[in-house]
């Protein structure tokens, strides 16, 4: 990384967006944080340029936040059509960080670090922290978690079609007699009568889906393979297919339906990645010693900073505060 006070301001973007890319790479290490501190303080524009990076994706999702959240928002007589994304609301509001980003990095956003053109564009979305119920269907009801995208789809006379585009959400179709399909990735969940959650997360290869039921029955389907599971049980697709039925502990899988985050002897690492899930910024463990530390509590999910405290007293580690709501756990 460039030291030098006089740079221009497009190569201090572009610096800028490296540092979020090494950081959020999952391969950064200490002396990168140390470095990444120092270049932060080299001037108040270098700190700058990074808080624009790094939250690039927050204002992009505030631009989402205002479209129609559901086709049913418009006059009933004539539907409105959705806004297209214009651009001007990826480089405006002084995001000079984002001018570097190609208009394809918006539909398909390097990273995650912002919301993709889909999920902007569904009927249905949450931001960073916050939960909604919805009704997108007659005698089907869902419960949306943080960061979670849905569309629902045209469905026939038989069925109920819904799509989870991003994150996870919980469907109930207990009073209804016709089948609820929930498409995810390239595979479906059908449930009659059920509850369950659906959790769409992304991995090295590709979409990874969580399916768990908590009463009723799911008949869980990616192209020729296929698994049913009842209540207390779960199962992952992926592009290498349908997993195995796993029995599942339902207290902590549905704590997030209730607002808390439930951790028994969980990976720190999968802690960090959780909390993430709830708050703005990103916290991110550099030291990767302690990525399989046990961690166990019960924590709010509007009061998930209360976590940081915690880690630092439980493992001795240091949480260093950077701009655009970095956090590196050190």
């Amino acid at each position: 990384m460039t030291q030098g006070l006089t740079q221009k301001p497009d190569l201090l973007q572009q610096e800028a967006i490296a540092w979020v890319q090494r950081i959020d790479s999952g391969e950064a290490t200490s002396a990168d944080a140390e470095t990444l501190q120092r270049w932060c303080a080299i001037s108040p524009e270098h700190a700058a340029a990074f808080a624009h990076a790094s939250g690039v994706w927050r204002d992009i999702r505030r631009a989402g936040a205002s479209f129609p959240r559901s086709q049913h928002d418009a006059l009933p007589a004539r539907p409105a059509p959705r806004p297209a994304l214009d651009r001007r609301l990826v480089l405006g509001g002084g995001l000079a960080a984002a001018a570097a980003v190609s208009i394809h990095a918006v539909a398909k956003p390097p990273l995650d670090l912002w919301p993709s053109l889909n999920e902007l564009s569904a009927d249905y979305r949450t931001v960073v922290g916050e939960q909604r119920q919805v009704r997108p269907a007659e005698m089907v009801a869902v419960r949306m978690n943080t960061q979670t995208s849905i569309t629902v789809h045209a469905g026939d006379s038989e069925t109920d079609r819904l799509e989870l585009v991003a994150g996870q959400a919980l469907f109930e179709a207990a009073e209804s007699r016709r089948p609820l399909v929930v498409l995810a990735a390239d595979g479906r969940s059908i449930g009659r009568r059920a509850r369950f959650d659906v959790r769409r997360m992304n991995g090295p290869a590709g979409a990874v889906v969580r399916v768990t039921c908590f009463d009723g029955e799911v008949r869980i389907e990616r192209n020729a393979d296929s698994a049913t599971i009842g209540p207390a049980q779960s199962v992952r697709y992926d592009a290498g297919g349908v997993g195995r039925v796993a029995a599942i502990d339902a207290e902590a899988e549905s704590a997030w339906q209730r607002g808390i985050v439930l951790f028994r002897a969980t990976p720190l690492a999968e802690v960090v990645e959780e909390i993430n899930r709830y708050r703005s910024g990103r916290i991110v463990l550099v030291n990767g010693r302690l990525a399989q530390k046990p961690v166990s509590g019960r924590f709010r999910i509007d009061q998930m900073d209360e976590i940081l405290a915690r880690l630092e007293q439980a493992f001795d580690v240091k949480a260093r505060k950077l701009p655009g709501g970095l956090v590196l756990l050190s």
